[in-house]
């Protein structure tokens, strides 16, 4: 791949792969089939959780675990700036309030620290707090929890980065060591694909029934629960054979069993694609010790193994005197794909809008100085030799 374009990020497919959709296609029910509870199973055994629900998309698992913690009008939710929009956007699409937290300015992550800061900000009780494990990286999860079981608070937590990150003490973010549910994208980009996906894992059984429904319009086909009686059952007290009942708003936020074959095929992968994401992030480490004048990786933290989905690295681009977009421009012109994660979320104007401008220096910080450099499993051993040798090559220039 030395003489290609590296864009920051890329999913890797094989024959199998393609073979496991195929099958589908040709003999397979292509929704609501085998598949789906296939993939369920293996996803929650993968992080060593009781339940995994499969949903269209990581924004899809997001907006059903607010919607099942039972977030709504009048509830707070505790948000790191420094995360893609629908980590915030799915509060608001239950009519939740959002608290932006600061985050480390030398990883984006949510710290105890900021999250605490966030609490004293809140005018009322906070109903849960949604730590976003960046770039693959797992936050301090021991002590963002002992804050939130102290106030109350819920966790959600975001690993739509972090499929395949470990804690140096055992188990992996969503496994409910810490949070009620976790959330997980099969992105394209992300550690396996599945074209579009998301996951919700939780070892509530009453929360992965609930996020089971909702994302099928909340169908109640149980007569057990069916509460309309009279249309309900016939006259010997039989459940009608067509019958079912929605009982509250719910969504069609399926995935197909083709997606989902994919998905439980690379699923089978995911073990070889974070060791190779690991090494190459180690390579990556060893080039740019002797560049740390110019580029400085994230600070690494003691109590996780990152799943690598990013390598993002920070820049003084203004100490050097440079321009992150024409230092992007140049690395493109020589074929090399970055890209900024992310945006801080209350910069955006939607959120000014809300709830005015903010102060939060940690995450105005971070944004202004992450470069996310080529990762992903196809790379080549020497394709971060280039990537680095091209990216100081622009920094040092006058």
């Amino acid at each position: 791949m030395s003489d290609d374009f590296l864009p920051y990020g890329r999913h890797s497919l094989d024959e199998d792969d393609i073979a496991a959709v195929v099958e589908v296609l040709r003999h397979g029910a292509l929704t609501c089939g085998p598949q789906v509870e296939k993939l369920e199973k293996a996803f929650a055994a993968s992080i060593g959780c009781k339940h995994a629900i499969v949903t269209s998309n990581g924004t899809t698992a997001l907006h059903l675990a607010v919607l099942a913690a039972g977030i709504g009008p009048g509830d707070t939710v505790i948000v790191p700036t420094v995360t893609f929009l629908s980590t915030a956007n799915v509060v608001h699409m239950v009519g939740g309030t959002v608290q932006f937290a600061d985050v480390c300015p030398e990883t984006g992550l949510l710290t105890a620290e900021t999250f605490a800061s966030a609490l004293t900000k809140c005018a009322g009780p906070v109903k849960a707090v949604m730590p976003v494990h960046l770039t693959g990286q797992a936050c301090d999860m021991a002590g963002i929890s002992k804050i939130a079981a102290a106030n109350n608070i819920s966790i959600i937590s975001d690993c739509c980065h972090a499929l395949g990150a470990d804690y140096q003490g055992g188990g992996a973010p969503g496994d409910g060591q810490y949070e009620i549910m976790g959330c997980f994208s099969l992105h394209p980009v992300k550690s396996i694909a599945m074209g579009e996906g998301g996951v919700v894992t939780t070892n509530d059984a009453k929360l992965a029934e609930k996020i089971n429904r909702l994302r099928s319009h909340d169908m109640h086909k149980d007569p057990a629960h069916f509460s309309r009686h009279d249309l309900a059952f016939d006259a010997e007290g039989q459940a009608n054979p067509w019958y079912y009942e929605m009982q509250e708003l719910g969504y069609n936020y399926r995935a197909t069993d083709f997606q989902c074959a994919l998905a439980n095929s690379q699923l089978k992968k995911l073990p070889v694609f974070v060791e190779r994401r690991r090494y190459l992030a180690g390579v990556y480490d060893e080039l740019l010790a002797t560049h740390s004048n110019l580029v400085r990786p994230n600070v690494r933290l003691p109590d996780s193994l990152s799943a690598w989905h990013l390598y993002a690295v920070q820049i003084d681009f203004k100490a050097l005197g440079k321009s992150r977009a024409a230092v992007m421009k140049a690395l493109a012109a020589k074929g090399i794909g970055t890209q900024v994660h992310y945006i801080p979320v209350h910069e955006q104007p939607y959120y000014q809008k809300s709830y005015g401008k903010q102060s939060l220096p940690g995450g105005d910080k971070y944004y202004q100085e992450t470069l996310s450099l080529p990762l992903f499993p196809a790379m080549e051993d020497s394709d971060p030799e280039r990537v680095v040798r091209l990216l100081t090559e622009i920094l040092s220039a006058t």
